[in-house]
């Protein structure tokens, strides 16, 4: 199976980030994954449309790719890494994400869980 990042449905757009996502791309027996495709704008912080999660962080698990850019991503055991341009890389749940430089990114993450937290940032950004 293969899609074109222009043919992933759009499921948040605001300036300086677009998140693309297509749920029941592939799975195992563990569920269904999602396929994404996020373009992020330097200063980008998601922590604020957390609040409210647990431990007001992202609650899904995600495996990916960062095509360009960088981003710090905070855990919530008080560590962070930076993610640049080229790396593979597993954020397991309990992280929040900030861009440090423009950044397009492919995610593959558990359909459910993720759905909840883009929801919620959602609703987050309604009320803002």
């Amino acid at each position: 199976m293969r899609i074109d990042k222009h043919d992933i449905p759009v499921k948040i757009d605001v300036p300086g980030a677009r998140a693309r996502h297509l749920a029941d791309f592939g799975g195992d027996a563990s569920g269904p994954l999602a396929a994404e495709y996020f373009s992020l704008g330097a200063g980008t912080d998601i922590a604020p449309l957390l609040v409210g999660l647990e431990d007001d962080a992202c609650q899904a698990a995600h495996w990916g790719y960062l095509i360009s850019g960088a981003v710090v991503v905070s855990y919530t055991d008080g560590s962070s890494e930076t993610v640049t341009g080229g790396d593979v890389f597993h954020w397991p749940a309990g992280h929040s994400v900030r861009v440090e430089q423009d950044a397009e990114v492919i995610l593959f993450s558990p359909v459910v869980a993720h759905a909840r937290v883009m929801d919620h940032m959602l609703a987050a950004m309604a009320q803002a």
